[in-house]
């Protein structure tokens, strides 16, 4: 059986960081990721999109008291993965030509950024689809999915 990768969206992140406004499912989030890692049957791995989204999401929030708290936790997660204690690892990603490219394109997704943009599917939304097409382009022997909580996501997932 093929090792079994999985990208963590921004929806997940978000969740596991109290994010205000974008954590209502917390609870099931941090029971799924105890269930992945107690049964260590997929490796876990965060796209550069859901850093600068989380990011994002973070900075735009209206009290500063909770935007603070909030970068904070943010910043200790983040070092957690360089450190290498994370249950996730940095999926590292080359912003060159090809991957603009194959933005544009749509990836493996049959239709295009524009096309995609039209039916509400967000730019951050299909790099996360780009990196995983990408991460298994210079891989073999893995499946790789998308762990969130987007219903358009999940249906490219």
């Amino acid at each position: 059986m093929a090792r079994r990768v999985e990208f963590v969206d921004t929806s997940i992140l978000c969740n596991l960081l109290a994010v205000p406004g974008k954590c209502q499912d917390r609870e099931k989030v941090i029971g799924e990721l105890r269930s992945k890692r107690e049964a260590r049957d997929c490796d876990l791995l965060l796209p550069v999109t859901a850093v600068i989204e989380t990011g994002n999401h973070i900075a735009q929030l209206e009290d500063g008291h909770s935007r603070r708290t909030c970068a904070e936790r943010f910043a200790a997660v983040l070092r957690t993965v360089v450190e290498g204690k994370a249950p996730w690892a940095l999926n590292e990603v080359e912003w060159d030509a090809a991957h603009l490219s194959a933005l544009i394109e749509g990836g493996n997704t049959g239709s295009s950024l524009v096309e995609h943009a039209c039916n509400w599917l967000g730019c951050g939304d299909l790099n996360i689809l780009i990196e995983r097409d990408r991460y298994l382009a210079r891989t073999s022997g893995l499946t790789a999915t998308i762990w969130t909580l987007d219903e358009l996501l999940a249906a490219y997932a």
